[in-house]
């Protein structure tokens, strides 16, 4: 009996990295304008999972770059659990302090539920420095974007304070740079 031999790029492989990319972008940006339009973090943080799953697919064995690529996929559904099941948790009562430094990035402390967003972007932004591909600095651009819609949807005046330490660390990363 003869064998019928896989073509050698079939499934996930066969697919190129550009239109995957571009397809969860769209559905990452359709759920932060759904999740803008419904005040719902839930289903923004919902719609960048295909983002994030494919960061991780992406994401090659280095520096800490694939854990911190699955890091974030279990951040991420972990935060849509806490949505789900209602969980509020003060975790600068639980600490004892303000701000965590995390990543080289100090993170203020408050609800859970703000923290994750907040930490997958930080991740996400850590991401996009450390990794050398040129889809998945894309696809981390959009999973700290995603994730600050939903740091806003949570807390915007959380988001405030989160926009800025970010935009600070970024220039001064560049700063560095040159």
């Amino acid at each position: 009996m003869e064998k019928t031999q896989q073509p050698k790029n079939s499934g996930l492989q066969a697919l190129k990295p550009f239109d995957v990319c571009l397809g969860v972008t769209l559905i990452a940006f359709v759920g932060a304008m759904l999740g803008l339009m419904f005040h719902s973090a839930f289903v923004a943080l919902f719609f960048l999972l295909p983002t994030v799953i494919y960061e991780v697919i992406r994401t090659e064995e280095g520096a800490s770059t694939k854990f911190s690529s699955i890091v974030l996929l279990g951040i991420i559904i972990l935060e849509l659990l806490f949505i789900i099941g209602g969980v509020n948790y003060d975790l600068a009562n639980f600490f004892g302090e303000t701000e965590k430094n995390i990543a080289g990035y100090s993170l203020p402390l408050g609800d859970i539920k703000v923290f994750g967003p907040l930490l997958t972007t930080i991740l996400a932004v850590v991401l996009v420095f450390r990794t050398y591909g040129t889809y998945t600095k894309w696809l981390s651009i959009v999973i700290a974007c995603g994730s600050l819609v939903a740091v806003y949807l949570i807390s915007p005046t959380f988001f405030q304070e989160a926009l800025k330490m970010i935009i600070n660390s970024l220039l001064d990363r560049f700063y560095y740079a040159f």
